[in-house]
């Protein structure tokens, strides 16, 4: 049996007021995003739902293009039939025996069409027993059913909804500003990036690349996993930044159990200068409280002291068994443990300080040039329109 039509429901969304058009209009967007080079197919947009007519095509293939779109609660695959009680009787009993593994099942009926001739009371009634005669071990359940058969009476024809198949959920990216990302290449930072583009933020990244000490296949990582965090949110913007001769004089000048903290905070200015330029409102890291020496409360508070924008770490409270378990979940888990080191993992003291002081790391950093050291920095960022080499890359293949 073909499905015609491929419902996408949101949840959220549902839930804003006078600004939920934005929200709806963002969700259209990043779905006709998707879907664009599918011909065939023709999106419409309805007051509670988008309207995604198949024309033929596999409603499997349409739902795995959008699967990943953040703002879909759910999509719903149905079929149009005529108004006639017949119709809707064959047209239920196909969606029934369609579906495998079906023991129980309910009838919630809908008139949109208040002219039509039956309840939806009795229609349930109707359909329901048409079902029980035409099919075997098949019983009703109106409590937990298996399969809730959904059918919409409209104005000529009639609706009937079959597979439901899980969204994303969360919010559209783009409908919540835009944040930058400090992507390295552990596992936890693209965990982060998703997380935020789950809320709705559109996200740029930034990687601190120590050439000779990181080498291009640390970069070559970072790089896919920002191609992987694209199917989430689209076109992804990476920011490369010369991290070598910043990293050279904090090892050189700062004491050796302050310099993972110095260190961070450099990266935390850049970060910030960097988003000044890209017009973004905040910046993500991956940190999670109390994982590592630089992720402690005190080391948190000290780090954070540079900067004035926000500091997003939407990991913070999550034990890294299940920041492993969402790497895995959303395909950046074997591209993050790839054996190649980042800038972080270079130059590390033997014993970090896990309780710095912002008196000791502000009377350190009066040995340091930190305005030249970023300027140097920023002035050498390499800006990866991840997107545009994502596609130059498969039309070679």
């Amino acid at each position: 049996m073909k499905y015609d039509t491929l419902i996408i429901r949101y949840g959220e969304i549902a839930l804003k007021g006078r600004n939920r058009k934005s929200f709806y209009d963002t969700l259209y967007d990043r779905v006709r995003e998707q879907l664009l080079d599918l011909k065939d197919i023709k999106l419409k947009k309805r007051f509670d739902h988008i309207e995604v007519v198949l024309n033929g095509m596999d409603y499997q293939q349409v739902a795995d293009r959008i699967r990943h779109v953040f703002g879909i609660q759910s999509m719903r695959v149905a079929i149009t039939v005529d108004n006639d009680l017949e119709s809707i009787h064959s047209g239920a009993l196909r969606v029934i025996k369609e579906e495998e593994h079906i023991a129980t099942f309910k009838v919630s009926a809908r008139r949109k069409n208040k002219d039509y001739p039956m309840t939806s009371k009795d229609l349930n009634y109707s359909v329901g027993s048409f079902i029980l005669k035409n099919t075997e071990n098949v019983t009703v359940d109106v409590h937990h059913p298996d399969m809730n058969l959904q059918i919409e009476v409209l104005e000529d024809t009639t609706r009937i909804y079959g597979k439901v198949i899980k969204g994303a959920g969360g919010l559209p990216v783009g409908s919540a500003g835009k944040v930058m990302l400090m992507l390295s290449g552990g596992i936890d930072s693209p965990v982060a990036g998703y997380m935020m583009m789950r809320r709705g933020a559109t996200v740029e990244a930034i990687h601190f690349h120590s050439p000779p000490y990181t080498n291009d296949r640390a970069k070559q990582k970072v790089l896919d996993l920002a191609a992987a965090l694209q199917k989430f949110g689209g076109r992804l913007k990476l920011h490369v930044v010369p991290f070598t001769n910043a990293q050279i004089a904090i090892r050189d000048r700062m004491p050796e159990n302050y310099r993972m903290t110095i260190m961070r905070r450099m990266m935390l200015r850049i970060a910030e200068r960097l988003a000044v330029k890209r017009e973004a409102l905040g910046i993500a890291t991956g940190e999670s409280l109390g994982q590592v020496a630089s992720q402690t409360l005190e080391s948190m508070n000290t780090i954070n002291e540079v900067t004035n924008y926000p500091v997003f770490r939407p990991l913070v409270s999550t034990d890294k068994v299940d920041i492993i378990e969402i790497a895995k979940n959303i395909g950046t888990y074997d591209i993050s443990i790839r054996p190649y080191e980042d800038c972080c993992t270079i130059f590390l003291p033997k014993a970090p300080k896990t309780k710095p002081k912002r008196e000791q790391a502000n009377r350190f950093e009066k040995n340091l040039p930190i305005e030249e050291l970023m300027e140097e920095a920023l002035a050498g960022v390499e800006t990866i329109d991840v997107g545009k080499q994502t596609e130059a890359l498969e039309d070679l293949l």
